[in-house]
């Protein structure tokens, strides 16, 4: 058997998978099966290649192509989703149980369609891989070029719409309102070069993160020592103001306006304990932005 056919017999074997994946993230069949296609084609390309799990990196395939699908729609306005589409996929009949659970994981519900839809792009992916195929935030996260955490936060932000949960508890308010007050406090100190502030508000932990645009940009690729995290800011940041980003506090840099990059935002004990800057211009253009008063 030839090398090429080889990787078709795998390829065809993952098959029902990679349509179910697509399917869900796209909305569309023929979308699907466009995603689907291209799959195979790379990995027909990257036939020296050694990959070590085949499913893995085709799910990884797959996810970056129907990603670059859903944020091309969302640029050029189009529905991501298809009304004459938004119905069950034909399910041919299975001939093995793998094959029935993933006929079963490929139909999906018109009414969930449209909820979908309404998800942004790096939302839709996160949630249909965590929620729907089991891929832990570690695997999801480069598919994205997000952090883990950022990737629980993305997931976590879909699942809540998908519920129709998007007011916030009274609890969360008081959380959302503490959280303004200690990125108040970190930003009044960076742009007053005050080391001691800053480090009032670092968690001992603080890790900061840059995506690969934001490294470009000066930004340390990582960096973990909490003195060296608060030097970095010591003085800056005199266009950050604070905002909401994806519904959760964070800060953006917006020199003469124009957003450059967004610093996310986890909190432990009321610190900062994770920061990752994102200047991806796709990553920017999808975010939900909402900017606070100073």
């Amino acid at each position: 058997m030839s090398e090429i056919s080889a990787l078709l017999t795998l390829f065809e074997a993952q098959r029902p998978r990679l349509r179910a994946v697509a399917f869900r993230m796209l909305g569309s069949r023929n979308d699907a099966e466009d995603a689907v296609q291209e799959t195979w084609l790379r990995l027909s390309r990257a036939a020296d290649t050694t990959v070590e799990s085949i499913e893995a990196w085709l799910t990884t395939v797959v996810s970056h192509i129907c990603l670059d699908m859903l944020r091309a729609k969302k640029t050029r306005g189009d529905d991501i989703a298809h009304p004459q589409e938004q119905l069950e996929p034909p399910v041919t009949s299975p001939v093995s149980p793998q094959e029935a659970d993933l006929a079963l994981a490929d139909s999906v519900s018109a009414a969930l369609l449209v909820v979908l839809q309404k998800l942004a792009p790096a939302e839709r992916v996160a949630f249909v891989l965590h929620d729907m195929f089991d891929l832990n935030f570690d695997e999801i996260a480069p598919i994205l070029d997000r952090t883990p955490e950022a990737t629980r936060q993305l997931a976590s932000r879909a699942r809540r719409r998908v519920r129709g949960e998007d007011a916030i508890t009274e609890a969360q308010q008081n959380d959302r309102k503490r959280q303004r007050e200690i990125v108040g406090a970190f930003l009044t100190a960076a742009k007053g070069g005050d080391l001691q502030g800053l480090l009032a508000v670092l968690d001992p932990d603080v890790v900061l993160r840059s995506d690969a645009a934001a490294v470009k940009l000066g930004g340390p690729a990582e960096m973990r020592d909490v003195t060296a995290v608060a030097n970095s800011f010591k003085g800056r940041a005199q266009a950050a103001q604070p905002a909401l980003i994806d519904d959760v506090m964070g800060i953006v840099v917006a020199p003469r306006g124009k957003v450059l990059v967004v610093l996310q935002i986890t909190f432990r004990n009321d610190k900062i304990v994770a920061i990752e800057a994102i200047a991806n211009k796709a990553s920017l253009a999808e975010a939900d932005i909402v900017l606070l008063q100073n």
